[in-house]
């Protein structure tokens, strides 16, 4: 039960019927008994009660059971007793019936709340049992009403009523509703037994006034009892006025410490916070600047104030913990040596020299100046071209740290920016915690996938928040919710990647320095899976230390690349080399030895099956109107076939095929206008257009195509099947064109010129301005392949088409009489 005397006014419901029922003498004999501290409950008044003591509880629940079972209430002596004696306590008390159960809040786990009504008076005789619950001998007592006609009663209970009021408006510790509870109370007998119960008077003084059997002598021991709380109250606001006197914030700040020292000692507890001298001792090593250092101070100070107990407490530790966690100004020492740099660069990573290059451009100027801003660099390409591995190699090779972000379906700004503290559950941004985990001011930051970011969600706009991370005039002073102070990112060396930069909006594109990291050729897969992928994987798979060694031939690597793989990278070919070692390390373990422990392409289809893919191939020229182009994806270039049929028809339609975008449409568009327009080049008879369907389709129906980059390779097809004119052998090309015929450049030049070499193309025809794009791409990529520059579609068709019409080809010839007809 309360441990502490009950100073506030309880929520009570008047009493509708003839309150004197409730005092009614009821029989003597044994009751149940429910033991409270500081606590004093008169007859007729309605009360919370919060049980908590074992046969307590079990009282409360065997009335919930029975709830119209009488019980008696009776108050302890000392409220220390935890199994009270008849001497133990006071011999009157009210008896009472459970009205309900209530849930407070703030109430401990297994009390019960009740509610009771108090009935008429009794005295304790002698307790008789204390289990299951407390029982006991026990006598009714009379309750005396006065008449309230009676002038002196009623007189009185005014007085008492307006006292009682006085006190409420004085009672700092009073709740605003106890004066509209009193009022409340319709029945006069009530409201003086709930001003009696409800008062914050002494413990010795209510049982007085509840030993009394006349309510008339209960109100004036009342009523001396309020004119001493009111004389209590009248002395302690004079006490207040004469001590109040202004103090400065200096003072006052002494003033308040003490007081908290004086209170720790009476506690006996330790004088200084532990945490909080822990926390000041590592902030005393911070190199953080002045507006930091007040700010972490300010928030230190509080804890001072704070309940430990609090969530408020911990939430404040929290965000100091990761103050005085976060490395301020403190750096690692760049490794400048640019020999160490390239011999770390080309041992991790086979080829990308662009990226290389770069990083030791920057090393070069650090060497120089001394102190110069990180930049912000972003490398696409197809996937499985080692862009993320590359920044843990620049890492190592600068000497600093390196953490990693994947913002690839990050749809929520605070993940960037962070939670304000007002947040439950708050926490800072993945900037922070990884800037945190690194340990340095200086890390190389890999934000991976920034191509992904989900943009103009609910919960903001994480790209936007990304401009300020990746701006080197702001990232000075990048502006943390959680932290609410400036962090400096300017020495952070960022790296982002991408696979298709075109998802990207443009003004986080304009802050990064763009570099390609485009695919490879098979012979640098295969330099980079003998270099690499196969060590790796002989280490994972447990065959490394297997004698004789485990080797892939050439040849083997090849076919693997070949047939069961098709990428730009080499994330496939690695996850094909561990199959087929995990193959082997299977027959290892079930035999003891391998047959053949040098991987041959015989082996390599034993190990991992029939081929998967069939390498893109030229297919020849020996049908009108079949062309082949080529194409990029995200994920490498590709070869495509556009393919023209023409058929009879009085209302001759174009017809397009194969799963094409809205671009590729108009392409075709434009395409079939230019030869109409320009027939009589081709030697073409215009009544064709009105004779004959033209049908254009791209073959892989399932997989969608877009973009302008095949209205050249439309054009030719379109004039192919229309002369019945072969196409040179083993080329290719790609180029938009425009009404009047102009072939413009195109992009994935690269990618485009590796995917015809693994289908055997020699002949690429492209558009003029794209050659300052070649002669930028190394010799190895170029090797193989004759390009021809063109500079309109009469270009193209002057070397494409040959002057050999193809087998069986088809006669357009218009019939004499339908000449005349016309």
């Amino acid at each position: 039960m309360n441990r502490k005397q009950n100073t506030q006014f309880q929520m009570i419901a008047d009493f509708d019927g003839d309150a004197s029922v409730l005092v009614a003498e009821r029989e003597s004999g044994e009751y149940p008994i429910l033991c409270t501290r500081n606590l004093v409950i008169f007859p007729t008044v309605l009360a919370p009660i919060i049980v908590g003591r074992p046969q307590s509880v079990q009282l409360a629940q065997k009335l919930i059971e029975n709830p119209d079972k009488v019980f008696c209430i009776f108050c302890q002596k000392d409220e220390a007793t935890e199994n009270p004696t008849s001497g133990n306590l006071y011999k009157t008390g009210v008896f009472a019936k459970l009205i309900k159960t209530v849930e407070l809040p703030g109430v401990e786990s297994g009390n019960i709340t009740i509610v009771v009504q108090a009935l008429g008076r009794c005295r304790l005789e002698q307790i008789t049992s204390t289990s299951p619950y407390y029982k006991g001998q026990v006598t009714s007592l009379p309750e005396k009403w006065p008449n309230l006609e009676d002038v002196h009663f009623q007189t009185l209970l005014d007085t008492l009523h307006q006292e009682t009021t006085n006190f409420i408006h004085a009672c700092d510790d009073m709740p605003n509703e106890a004066e509209y509870a009193l009022n409340n109370i319709s029945n006069p007998m009530i409201a003086a037994n709930f001003i009696c119960s409800n008062m914050p008077f002494s413990i010795e003084d209510k049982m007085e006034m509840l030993e009394k059997d006349n309510l008339s002598d209960r109100l004036y021991i009342a009523l001396k009892a309020e004119h001493k709380e009111l004389q209590l109250l009248s002395i302690q606001s004079d006490i207040k006025q004469k001590t109040r006197f202004d103090l400065d914030e200096q003072q006052r700040e002494y003033f308040l410490q003490q007081q908290l020292k004086n209170i720790r000692e009476e506690l006996g507890g330790d004088e200084k916070n532990p945490e909080r001298k822990e926390l000041a001792e590592k902030a005393k090593n911070k190199k953080w600047n002045e507006a930091t250092a007040k700010a972490f101070n300010k928030e230190l100070n509080k804890l001072e104030t704070i309940n430990p107990q609090s969530p408020d407490y911990s939430i404040l530790v929290n965000y100091l913990q990761t103050m005085v966690d976060l490395p301020w100004n403190e750096y690692t020492q760049d490794n400048l040596s640019l020999k160490h740099a390239k011999k770390v660069l080309d041992k991790a990573h086979y080829g990308m020299e662009k990226v290389k290059e770069r990083i030791l451009e920057y090393l070069a100027v650090r060497s120089l100046r001394g102190d110069l801003k990180s930049p912000i660099l972003c490398l696409y390409g197809p996937p499985g071209v080692g862009k993320t591995s590359l920044g843990k190699s620049i890492a190592e090779a600068m000497g600093r740290k390196y953490v990693r972000m994947s913002l690839g379906g990050l749809h929520d700004e605070s993940e960037i920016r962070g939670h304000r503290r007002t947040y439950i559950g708050a926490m800072p941004g993945q900037i922070i915690k990884n800037i945190q985990k690194a340990g340095s001011s200086n890390p190389v930051f890999i934000l991976d996938e920034i191509d992904k970011v989900t943009q103009n969600t609910i919960n903001g706009n994480p790209a936007s928040a990304l401009l300020e991370v990746l701006d080197p005039e702001q990232n000075n002073a990048f502006h943390d919710n959680y932290l609410d102070t400036d962090y400096d990112l300017s020495k952070v060396l960022f790296i982002a990647t991408a696979n298709d930069i075109s998802s990207i909006p443009r003004p986080l594109l304009d802050r990064m320095e763009l570099i390609e990291v485009g695919g490879y050729i098979i012979e640098e897969k295969v330099e980079i899976a003998k270099r690499h992928l196969v060590p790796r994987e002989l280490k994972n798979t447990g065959l490394d230390k297997y004698e004789p060694k485990i080797k892939f031939t050439k040849a083997a690597i090849e076919d693997l690349i070949d047939h069961y793989t098709r990428e730009s990278g080499v994330r496939q070919l690695e996850k094909a080399i561990n199959k087929a070692l995990r193959k082997m390390a299977y027959k290892l373990a079930y035999t003891d030895e391998l047959e053949k422990p040098t991987i041959t392409p015989a082996e390599v289809e034993e190990l991992l099956g029939k081929p998967i893919f069939t390498r893109d191939i030229y297919q020849g020229n020996q049908y009108a109107g079949v062309v082949t182009g080529l194409a990029w994806t995200s994920v490498g270039g590709e070869i495509l076939f556009i393919e023209t049929s023409l058929s009879k028809s009085k209302a001759a339609k174009l017809t397009l095929t194969g799963n094409l975008g809205d671009v590729m449409k108009e392409s075709a568009v434009i395409a079939l206008e230019y030869v109409k327009a320009h027939a009589d080049l081709l030697g073409i008879d215009y009544r064709i257009f009105e004779n004959w369907n033209i049908h254009i389709h791209v073959p892989e129906g399932a997989t969608p195509k877009d973009g302008p980059s095949a209205g050249i390779t439309i054009a030719t097809s379109i004039a192919s099947a229309l002369t019945q004119r072969k196409v040179r052998k083993n080329t290719a090309m790609t180029g938009e064109i425009t009404l009047r015929g102009k072939v413009l450049p195109v992009g994935g030049i690269k990618e485009k010129i590796l995917a015809a070499k693994r289908a055997g193309i020699t002949d690429i025809v492209i558009c003029q301005d794209n050659k300052k794009d070649i002669e930028e791409i190394p010799e190895i990529y170029r090797k193989g392949v004759e390009f021809h520059y063109v500079e309109n579609v009469a270009d193209v068709w002057h070397f494409a088409l040959t002057d050999e019409k193809v087998e069986h080809p088809i006669d357009f010839t218009i019939p004499e009489d339908a000449k005349k007809g016309e």
